[in-house]
């Protein structure tokens, strides 16, 4: 082999190796048949912060009773954790959720702890490569 086949086969090679990642992470992304959304608030109904946090970017906004914070990754998960073990969701209805674009999806919903408090719930999601969470509101109704 030449250098020049030598580096159009690399370059192939590599094209087939980046296509062959990308599709790996999209299927990663949904193979649990949910897609971001979905799986965020199943999630929060289940209190499994820590599949919630799989949707962190290195900084979280948050707000909790209408103090909001942008938290780390790690801090956000803590806060949450903390939240949900303190308001464990016994219920949550969605009543309104879309996708304004291909880039963004959202959900709001509410939802209801065994002793009867009602937390009205928003959550915003972009695609930055992966959809990631973009925002989160929960606030006491």
């Amino acid at each position: 082999m030449c250098a020049i086949e030598m580096k159009n086969y690399l370059k192939r090679l590599l094209l087939l190796v980046s296509c062959t990642l990308v599709l790996f992470t999209v299927n990663a992304q949904s193979q649990s048949g949910r897609t971001p959304i979905e799986d965020m608030v199943n999630a929060m109904k289940n209190n499994r912060v820590a599949d919630m946090a799989k949707y962190f970017d290195t900084f979280v906004p948050i707000t909790i009773n209408n103090n909001q914070t942008v938290y780390s990754h790690n801090q956000a998960e803590i806060v949450l954790r903390d939240f949900f073990d303190k308001n464990n969701p016994a219920n949550f209805e969605a009543m309104d959720n879309g996708s304004p674009d291909n880039s963004s999806k959202f959900v709001i919903g509410a939802f209801t702890t065994p002793a009867g408090t009602k937390f009205s719930v928003y959550i915003l999601m972009k695609l930055k490569g992966n959809f990631i969470l973009q925002e989160m509101r929960i606030n006491k109704e």
